[in-house]
């Protein structure tokens, strides 16, 4: 009985280390070149969901690289808790928390001449944006030059997705880039985009809950 017992607590003390070990993955290979704790990983949350009356079809989150899906990593940074930080090369936006920790998403960045970087803050943000491309885009692309006073009504095709932030400069002025979410799943971890730092949309929903507008709201843009 005695031995019954001594291997059913190792069963149990096995079962709860695997278990505890499920909670923590080692990302070696990530783009950064050094080992990440990944302290949770929200691959689940990419559902089907209903948002303000606009339905957002679940993604297809398995056929994206995990690097990409939302988690919460360790993140060495001088950057106060708050400060959003996008990492272009490596196609991740971080959003600083406290105690070394940062939520990461994966990101789709500007395509080559597109490209930025500096200094900006959140000015405002918007849940289900018109978009108004701007008028140099309309030149590139007449087909949109009909959106550029008009704008284009929110839904589910809107290149702004369900949620936009809207990143102006020290000086007050829009910077005319924006973090906003995409229909375009696929295109996160590519550079794809007219400049713009896109997200999927379930990550910008979370990403938009997360920030208070204004001068403390500060985005870090690295090349």
């Amino acid at each position: 009985m005695r031995f019954r017992n001594a291997l059913l607590l190792c069963s149990l003390a096995a079962t709860v280390f695997i278990a505890g070990c499920s909670q923590t993955t080692s990302t070696a290979g990530s783009p950064e070149g050094q080992k990440v704790a990944t302290n949770q990983i929200f691959t689940g949350n990419y559902g089907a969901v209903e948002d303000h009356g606009y339905p957002l079809p679940a993604i297809p989150i398995k056929r994206l690289d995990a690097r990409f899906h939302r988690q919460i990593v360790d993140y060495d940074t001088k950057e106060r808790p708050g400060t959003i930080v996008v990492n272009t090369p490596n196609r991740f936006l971080y959003y600083v928390l406290p105690g070394g920790k940062a939520v990461r998403y994966g990101i789709g960045v500007g395509k080559a001449g597109f490209a930025w970087e500096g200094e900006a803050y959140v000015a405002w943000k918007q849940e289900w944006p018109t978009w108004h491309p701007p008028k140099e885009m309309a030149e590139r692309k007449p087909e949109v030059a009909k959106y550029v006073e008009e704008g284009m009504g929110p839904g589910i095709t809107n290149p702004l997705g369900a949620r936009a932030l809207y990143l102006f400069n020290e000086e007050g002025r829009d910077t005319l880039f924006r973090l906003h979410g995409t229909p375009e799943w696929a295109s996160i971890g590519t550079a794809a985009s007219s400049g713009c730092i896109r997200l999927m949309n379930q990550d910008i929903i979370d990403l938009y809950s997360r920030v208070r507008p204004g001068r403390s709201a500060r985005v870090v843009v690295q090349q």
